[in-house]
This record gives C-alpha cells, structure tokens and sequence, in this order.
C-alpha cells in the first residue's frame, strides 16, 4: 500500500468532505465543515501563500496538513503547519510525508521559523521531537454539556452598557473589526500578530460560513463596542472563537458578561455542546471558563523548529 501527498482538490465535494472528516476524528473538539474549508482556502490572503494537503493511501484521504506563511506578523519568515492524521491510520507514514512536503513549500517561500500544534500524548510529542521540533506553550480545548448542564445566571449589566449582537452591526461591522484587532494583539502566543486590513478581515472573519452573528454578543458601553464573545456554530454544537475585551476597560467582568449571554442564547438556539480553546498561561480566561461550568478535554503543545 503506497501513500502520496497531494493538493487538496477544492473544486471535489468528496475530497474537502473527507479532509474534514479526518480532521474531525483526529480533533473532535474543533468546528470542521466543508464549506470552512473551502472558505479559508478561498478567502485567506495571498500573502500567506497557504495550501491544504492530504495524504491519500489507496484512494483513501488517511491525513491532512494546512500550512502557510505567518503574512500578518510584524516579524518576516514564521510560518505554520498544521498536520492531522486518522487515528485509525497511524504507523503509515502519511504524517512524516506530509510534514517534509509541507516544510519543503514552506522553506522555499522564505520560511525559517515553522511553528505547529501536537496533541499532549506521547506518540505525538515524540512524533514531533522526531522531526526537529521543540515544545514551547500549551493550550487547552474545554467542553461544556449545554444540554444538561447548568449555566450561572448572566450577571447584571454595569452603568452604560448594553447587550447587543453581532448582527446589530451587519450595516457596518468596522467597531467590530478594531475590537479584534486589539484583543488579537493581545492574546498570549509566540508569533505577534495585527490586524491591520479590513477588507481581509470582512472576507475572512466576517464571512466565515460558521459564525453565528446572532449568537455572537457584544457589550456595548457608552455607545461603543467594549467586549465581545465571538461564536461559531455547525448545527447543534457551538464553539468560541474569541472572547476579549478592549485594554481600557478590562477587569469588569465584560467578557464573562458577553460570555455568558452567548451561551445562554446558544442553548436556547437548541444548541447542545460547546467548545473553546484556551492558552495555558490565558489566566483570566480560564477562569471565566471554568466558572461557567467548561472542562479541559484535551491539550496541545505548541512546537517550533527554525530552518535555513
């Protein structure tokens, strides 16, 4: 049985079906679909030269790889990869085969810093420390039982502030945009990054087909966008993309007020499951999480390897 690496065929429903498919085995705990596939590949910017592999053995799609360069970071030549392999195909080589074409693309659009995500379990971290690359930070992914769990009551709002969604903001989303591009700057992680074009956010992010506008709640205060909790939903299951709130008024309990309203909302949309991710050392988050009922599922760990 021969393996090979490939790209991914976007214009193929079957393909980018089962690249997420095994995407969604290998990490249940993250929103896959098909069209968000497609949407990052056809909306990411150019500058990020980005591509998606899969490893294919005997027809079968058996893993994937997103990798592109780092184009919003002040800092030139990082790069990411991001490879996933069937937990029911391991030991077949497609790991090894598409992280040495991936780094091979990589490196030949100037790449000399090459970071990635590797689940917490030994086969994985010594997988990656096998490749050259050395662990830095973790993160953890948290999930909450909307279903039949219990939610604390959505705490009062302070003088000023007012609860509004992101589809309050359809006719012009811009407050919104300089919300995450400040919260983004801030977030623990070891590439710096801005947020600095609009037009790309609105084609990325505000297009994205699994943000639930409705569902994403903002606080506004005095008029302004202060905190947010931005929400990605597939159906029934509901997942956090970002929660953050503007440097000036942090340490209120914005984000856990913006937080909890979506959650509420969420499970009165009838969804039933709900995801986030967390940076290990993203204190203040952990703990509005943990608050509103989440458990740590999983960890990864963040590696690097500097090429050239």
């Amino acid at each position: 049985m021969t393996v090979l690496v490939r790209e991914l065929r976007v214009d193929d429903p079957a393909d980018v079906a089962a690249f997420a498919q095994v995407r969604h085995r290998a990490v249940p705990f993250i929103l896959w679909t098909p069209e968000a596939v497609v949407h990052r590949l056809a909306h990411t910017h150019p500058d990020a030269r980005s591509r998606s592999l899969v490893a294919e053995e005997d027809g079968q799609v058996i893993g994937t790889a997103q990798i592109g360069l780092v184009h919003d970071s002040p800092e030139p030549g990082q790069a990411s990869l991001t490879v996933y392999v069937d937990p029911g195909r391991f030991r077949r080589g497609a790991g090894g085969l598409l992280v040495r074409t991936a780094e091979e693309y990589l490196t030949g659009e100037g790449a000399t810093k090459l970071y990635s995500w590797v689940l917490d379990g030994p086969a994985h971290l010594r997988f990656a420390e096998r490749h050259g690359y050395e662990r830095r930070r973790t993160a953890h992914f948290l999930r909450l039982d909307l279903a039949h769990g219990t939610l604390p009551p959505l705490p009062s709002l302070p003088p000023g502030a007012e609860l509004r969604t992101a589809a309050d903001y359809a006719d012009d989303p811009r407050p919104l945009f300089e919300l995450d591009a400040e919260t983004v700057a801030d977030e623990p992680s070891d590439v710096d990054v801005e947020f600095t074009d609009y037009e790309a956010w609105l084609a990325e992010s505000w297009r994205h087909p699994l943000l639930n506008r409705e569902l994403t709640t903002v606080v506004d205060v005095d008029g302004r966008p202060a905190a947010f909790s931005v929400a990605y939903t597939d159906g029934t299951r509901y997942s956090t993309a970002m929660t953050g709130t503007v440097r000036a008024l942090r340490g209120r309990g914005l984000a856990r007020l913006a937080k909890t309203a979506s959650l509420h909302r969420a499970r009165a949309a009838g969804c039933t499951e709900a995801f986030t991710g967390n940076d290990s050392d993203n204190g203040p988050m952990l703990a509005v999480n943990k608050w509103l009922g989440y458990e740590i599922c999983a960890t990864e760990v963040r590696h690097v390897r500097e090429v050239g």
